[in-house]
Formats: C-alpha cells, sequence, structure tokens
C-alpha cells in the first residue's frame, strides 16, 4: 500500500488536507517515529515543516504565543522572563540535543504521554491550546486538552497551530523539578513545576502547580494553589502537605511504586517552593 505524504505551506491548506481525510501530523518526528519502528505507517502523512508562520514565540500585552512548531531548542535560546524558567528546566529534560533540536512543544503535549516534561510547566503556566480547522479557530487551556494518556481534545479535522502563555507581573518567576533514574535522558519517576507571582510586598497574588507522571495526565494541585495565596515568598515550602497530593492517582510500575512516588512528589515539591524564598 502507498500512503500519500503531504508538505502543506500554509495553515489554510493544512485545514483544508485535514478536513479531507484522516491524517497523521508529523512535526519534529520525535514522537511519530519512535512509535512505528518495526511497523509501517497505517495513515497518510501531513508534514507540518514548511507552513510559514508556525514556527518562534512572539510577545505582546497579553503574554507570549509559542508556534506550534517552535522546538525545544528554540525555547531554550530564546530571551524570556523567569517566568519561562520552568519551562526551560523542562526543555533541558527533553532528550539530549537532537531531540531538543527537532522535538516541538506543541508536539510534545499532542503526544499527551504521562510523562512528558513540557506538560507540568505549561500547566502550571495557565498555558492555552490554539486549535485551527477549515471551520475556524478555538482554544483550550493545557487541562482541557490532555484528557488523558496518549489523548487529547484535538479533533482529527483541527491542527494545533500555537500555545499561548498569559502575561504575569515582572516578579513571576517558575520553577521544574523531575525525578528519574539517572540525571539525563530517562522517563521521570515524578516531576513537579511551580509558577509563582507576588506582588511588591513579596506575597504570593497568583500560582500554579503542576504535577506530572502521577496520573494519566499531569494534574493541577488546586488546593494547595489556593492555600499559597497570600503567602510570603519565603514560606512558601511550609505550606505544602501530604494531604494536597489527593488528586493525583500513581501507579506500580518498574521506574517506581506508588508510595514512593507519593513521598518523592512531596519532597519535590518542597524543594520547588523552598526555591522561591532565594
Amino acid at each position: 500500500m502507498i500512503l500519500r505524504f503531504e508538505r502543506p505551506r500554509s495553515v489554510a491548506e493544512a485545514a483544508q488536507l485535514l478536513a479531507a481525510g484522516d491524517w497523521a501530523v508529523l512535526a519534529g518526528g520525535t514522537d511519530l517515529y519512535p512509535a512505528h519502528v518495526g511497523r509501517k505507517l497505517s495513515r497518510p502523512v501531513l508534514d507540518l515543516s514548511r507552513v510559514a508562520g508556525l514556527r518562534g514565540i512572539a510577545d505582546s500585552d497579553s503574554g507570549w504565543t509559542i508556534g506550534a512548531t517552535t522546538t525545544w531548542s528554540d525555547v531554550l535560546r530564546a530571551p524570556l522572563p523567569p517566568l519561562f524558567d520552568g519551562l526551560k528546566a523542562a526543555a533541558r529534560e527533553i532528550g539530549g540535543a537532537q531531540i531538543q533540536n527537532a522535538g516541538t512543544v506543541a508536539g510534545n503535549v499532542c503526544n499527551a504521554s504521562p510523562a512528558a516534561d513540557g506538560i507540568p510547566a505549561l500547566l502550571a503556566m495557565d498555558a492555552e491550546v490554539e486549535l485551527r480547522s477549515a471551520l475556524g479557530t478555538r482554544r483550550l487551556a493545557i487541562a482541557d486538552f490532555v484528557l488523558g494518556s496518549r489523548r487529547t481534545a484535538r479533533l482529527g479535522s483541527e491542527l494545533v497551530v500555537a500555545l499561548h502563555i498569559p502575561a504575569r507581573s515582572p516578579r513571576a518567576r517558575s520553577v521544574f523539578l523531575k525525578l528519574g533514574g539517572r540525571r539525563y535522558l530517562v522517563i521521570s519517576i515524578t516531576m513537579v513545576a511551580v509558577t509563582i507571582d507576588v506582588d511588591a510586598a513579596d506575597r504570593v497574588t497568583s500560582t500554579g502547580v503542576a504535577v506530572g507522571s502521577c496520573s494519566a495526565a499531569a494534574q493541577r494541585l488546586a488546593a494547595l494553589e489556593s492555600r499559597l495565596a497570600g503567602v510570603e515568598r519565603a514560606r512558601l515550602a511550609d505550606v505544602v502537605d501530604a494531604a494536597d497530593l489527593a488528586p493525583l492517582a500513581p501507579i506500580d510500575d518498574v521506574r517506581g511504586g506508588a508510595a514512593y512516588r507519593t513521598d518523592a512528589t512531596l519532597t519535590l515539591l518542597r524543594r520547588a517552593l523552598a526555591a522561591f524564598a532565594t
């Protein structure tokens, strides 16, 4: 069987193709190719590498836009404020340099792995996914887009064109911490991402706390976020409690048991929150 391969040059052209059939969407290829080792492609391929305007990071008064084919190396090289420190830390954990040069931010989200390093950082930053089809455009919060392990809310006729990060004050910062069997090139046992914004008195005005690898999809810890409101930046690590991990559903697997994951997550959260004291 000979499968079709298309390389559109515009979002409109890509949307028209998606509306007419079932396609495997190819961006960096770091998920699609490994998924087909030893077996043939079963769907035609839509390659986004030549679509104009999908790569790059732009800022405006409302926040930042990360184009769908922006790579992790692009994120690392970009002159971004401390709000993006957590996302940059996650970018350094995504494979080696070759993977970071090819793999895309949107691809990491669309792959929807429970252990996707980029998703907790984006979740904690209140990121939204922009989807476009021949019928129009819509936006979804990351939590509404990633539905579970390898499942998203993207329709077959839709193309993810960008991720949007809302503006924060210049005092906003983020932290990402990951635990694995070794330092680099490893699937996480657990990981946490925290975004904190504070007022002139160093009290928390907004926060995002997310945990990955401990549920079918990364989870926000809403109860902890609520209790962090108004807390002095130097005291954040004192607030977190084991009960805050109730939304998680860690599993036992070859990388670690559920009890170990829970204990390690609590430790990482305290370390991440303590990092804001400096």
